[in-house]
């Protein structure tokens, strides 16, 4: 499929019709285990010399479609679906780094991540850079000899700053680590990392790509270009002792890093996805270019409309020709720039808290990519757990609230608002 366009094969890549059955949707695998053919055939599929199937933690042909529906719209060459997007985050680092490792990531991420690098993985002797990544020489100035990883987010959230991959990427290269760019918020359909020079990619595929806000899922996408022999990663070319020796360079090549998210990354820490989620997933990834369209066209909109309100001091969307990262919006998200917003109020904490809890169309809630608009006060909520410093460098300001753009008609969400300002105490 590889000439196909993205709807295409967010439609059909990974499902083969002549082995379900003729089923055209995708059918529900809901068991946890799979029956052998007989001893020698479970020996081989434990030895990796057959393909198959042996327990759902690993894998699953529900799951399976979807892990190839999402390597061939991010252009990589193989992915493993997980519980949720933390658990890809943090299955994909624990697969490669132990202690007295280093990553450098951008202060521009998802709180729940942040935390993850800055307070949990240092329990396990693994230490974070974090950066401004508005200039991509920060990561270069950064660098220890115990560098292994560059963490990034493609469009951050909650700061919305579109970071320049190329110039990233090429410092990841040279000092011989691979680059990992979670994807979330701009998805396949607004940006390939892959195309940019990112390895590995990350998804939360509870967001944009489900789209509904029914299923948790996570995704780790490997693009086959890292070399895990440059004496890094002595885990991918010495044997591995939970795996009956297997060295994993020598022998899937392209493939070790996924095959080790997989064959202990899944074993190990378990963060296995449910085969209904992943069915409930399949079905968001199917309407996920068109809808991507949507939220993209309405974002700019309102975020527009925004601008002009007496009651806000400051808007942040890249689509917009005021935003700081116009520019590089144009360069990596030519065909819409996802559908975030965020905003200062006048009158600060107190009169953003107010706002969030006065509107009826946008819900106050917790997640982002729905169809539907959700509205919340960052400060008080997802980043309460930071300290002020730590608030600021990923982006989050008292007066800030995040809006995130659903299918509804723009002038319902227009009004939503309008009635949520007049409550404003003045």
């Amino acid at each position: 499929m590889s000439d196909q366009k993205l709807p295409t094969k967010a439609l059909h890549a990974g499902h083969d019709t002549s082995l379900t059955q003729g089923t055209r949707a995708v059918p529900i695998y809901q068991s946890t285990s799979y029956v052998f053919n007989d001893s020698e055939h479970a020996a081989n599929l434990f030895a990796l010399s057959e393909p198959g199937y042996i327990y759902t933690r690993l894998n699953n042909p529900t799951n399976d479609v979807l892990e190839k529906r999402l390597a061939s719209v991010e252009g990589g060459i193989a992915s493993v679906v997980t519980a949720s997007g933390t658990a890809a985050i943090s299955t994909a680092l624990l697969v490669m780094l132990k202690s007295g490792d280093h990553i450098i990531a951008s202060s521009s991420l998802y709180g729940g991540t942040f935390n993850l690098l800055n307070v949990t993985l240092p329990r396990f002797g693994i230490t974070t850079t974090f950066v401004d990544s508005s200039d991509p020489e920060n990561f270069k100035k950064e660098i220890k000899e115990n560098t292994k990883v560059f963490f990034v987010e493609s469009l951050g959230n909650p700061k919305l700053d579109v970071l320049d991959l190329k110039i990233i990427s090429k410092h990841a290269k040279s000092l011989k680590v691979p680059l990992i760019v979670d994807n979330t918020v701009a998805t396949p359909a607004l940006l390939n990392p892959i195309e940019h020079g990112a390895n590995i990619v990350i998804h939360s595929l509870t967001k944009y790509i489900n789209g509904n806000g029914t299923a948790l899922g996570g995704a780790i996408i490997d693009a086959g270009t890292f070399d895990w022999s440059s004496g890094k990663f002595p885990e991918f070319t010495n044997p591995s002792p939970g795996y009956h020796g297997l060295v994993y360079h020598d022998a899937l090549g392209p493939a070790a890093f996924i095959a080790k998210v997989r064959i202990e990354g899944l074993r190990d820490l378990g963060g296995a996805l449910s085969p209904f989620n992943a069915f409930q997933i399949i079905q968001g990834l199917e309407t996920l270019d068109i809808r991507m369209k949507k939220h993209s066209e309405n974002a700019l909109c309102l975020a527009k409309w925004l601008e002009n309100r007496k009651e806000v001091n400051w808007v942040n969307y890249p689509g917009l020709s005021s935003s700081n990262f116009n520019l590089l919006s144009k360069k990596y998200l030519p065909k819409g720039q996802s559908g975030l917003i965020t905003f200062g109020v006048k009158g600060g904490f107190e009169s953003a808290k107010t706002i969030a809890d006065n509107t009826t169309v946008f819900s106050l809630l917790a997640n982002i990519g729905d169809t539907k608009s959700l509205i919340i006060h960052p400060a008080s909520t997802t980043h309460q757990q930071l300290s002020n410093e730590d608030q600021a460098l990923t982006g989050v300001t008292s007066d800030l609230i995040r809006l995130s753009i659903g299918l509804e008609d723009i002038e319902d969400l227009k009004n939503d608002l309008e009635i949520a300002f007049s409550k404003i105490k003045s």
